[in-house]
């Protein structure tokens, strides 16, 4: 069988309001995570590690930060002209409007697709953290000989109605699709679960021409909401069991099928637990399916007198003196001694000065926490300075003076 040529086009424009203040001065797929990497790396990183290597990115809100580092991490070697990571801002060829939507953004770009000329078009969102050979959705797709394959998730019935939810035959051939039922349909042989769409697509490229431009007639704008449920009904649609996907060097602790939606900051919080430990739930560390990330140039670690369970330090840190439990620390945060973290996620540039003690927190880059400060032991006196979620995580928004704390080695933007 003749390999396909393949057209990837992410969606990376999310507004990303509900991880607010994480998303004030950058959009969803730029924010960072665990110790080196921004959301949007995990999806490039699955396309590159499944040979995809013509990716058009879709940009729309608060980009400056996702356009520079992805000028600085994602440059591919132009000597390969069907290698390329291209940012594509709104061009407002069809209007003076922004992405309206999903099918509306890759609507307005069609002329892309038209100049590379693929067999197949991937759509995949920028948001999410996951590992995903896409090469065995791809097989899934010509096997069935379908004309648009939907990536789902086996979630709990009882969860269903958080999400889209497909209605597929045990073949996973889509006979509908359902926006968050209260009553959702269980999958074929599993009454327990239930199929959540994932927000990839994988479509032949004909196909998802016309679709576009029966939508852009119709004033569609989504595909979940509209394109695909319109195609059920004369059109070849499946949905791949992501649950199935096997990606080389997973180790038998982990999750297999991991993936998360960090749409909230609970949610967030949580999967940068998930990658701590011996045997974590999802394990950064795959030297077969690499996660890529951003080259940076600054020192080492050091530490002096400093005590670190069950933690993550990265690159370019100084922690002297002080107790770090349960924690992610990226690029140079620097611990003063007396400091204690308990369970915190402490991003770039951020110095925490002696004695403070911070349990459960997000401190974005940046930042300074004073001396013999105590932040995530008073609900209440947190809330009158920070955001604090309904677990009880406390946000401490980007420093807005950050632009005089920037050190040269930083290759944040």
């Amino acid at each position: 069988m003749k390999k396909p040529r393949i057209l990837a086009i992410v969606m990376a424009g999310g507004e990303g309001s509900r991880l607010h203040p994480l998303t004030a001065e950058r959009s969803k797929p730029s924010v960072p995570f665990g110790a080196r990497y921004r959301i949007v790396d995990f999806v490039l990183s699955n396309l590159m590690n499944s040979g995809i290597h013509a990716i058009y990115l879709l940009v729309q809100y608060k980009s400056q930060s996702l356009i520079e580092h992805v000028r600085k991490a994602w440059v591919l070697p132009p000597i390969l002209p069907e290698h390329f990571i291209t940012v594509v801002p709104p061009q407002m060829r069809r209007g003076q409007q922004w992405f309206q939507g999903t099918a509306d953004a890759v609507h307005q770009n069609m002329n892309l697709i038209r100049q590379h000329d693929p067999d197949l078009v991937a759509v995949f969102g920028a948001d999410h953290i996951y590992r995903m050979d896409v090469r065995q959705m791809v097989q899934f797709h010509l096997e069935r000989e379908a004309v648009c394959t939907v990536a789902a998730l086996p979630v709990p019935l009882a969860q269903a109605s958080a999400f889209g939810v497909i209605d597929a035959d045990a073949r996973g051939r889509i006979r509908g699709f359902l926006e968050k039922p209260m009553n959702p349909p269980p999958m074929a042989g599993d009454p327990k679960c239930a199929f959540a769409s994932m927000g990839n697509y994988l479509f032949d490229t004909e196909v998802l021409m016309q679709a576009l431009t029966e939508a852009h007639e119709r004033g569609e704008n989504d595909f979940g909401t509209h394109v695909l449920p319109r195609l059920v009904g004369t059109e070849r649609l499946y949905a791949y069991d992501f649950s199935q996907n096997r990606v080389p060097g997973v180790r038998d602790y982990e999750e297999q099928g991991y993936w998360r939606d960090v749409g909230t900051l609970d949610a967030y919080y949580e999967a940068h637990m998930d990658v701590l430990g011996l045997t974590p739930r999802f394990d950064v560390f795959n030297a077969q399916w690499p996660v890529f990330s951003s080259n940076y140039q600054g020192p080492v670690a050091k530490f002096q007198d400093a005590h670190i369970d069950n933690s993550i330090v990265s690159a370019g840190c100084l922690l002297h003196g002080a107790r770090v439990k349960d924690s992610v620390l990226r690029r140079e945060v620097v611990l003063e001694p007396g400091v204690e973290l308990d369970g915190c996620v402490i991003m770039d540039n951020v110095t925490i000065r002696r004695g403070a003690k911070l349990s459960r927190v997000i401190v974005d880059r940046y930042n300074v926490i004073e001396a013999c400060a105590r932040i995530g032991f008073d609900a209440d006196a947190d809330a009158r300075h920070y955001k604090v979620t309904a677990s009880g995580i406390v946000v401490v928004p980007e420093a807005q003076a950050y632009q005089m704390a920037r050190t040269s080695f930083s290759e944040e933007a």
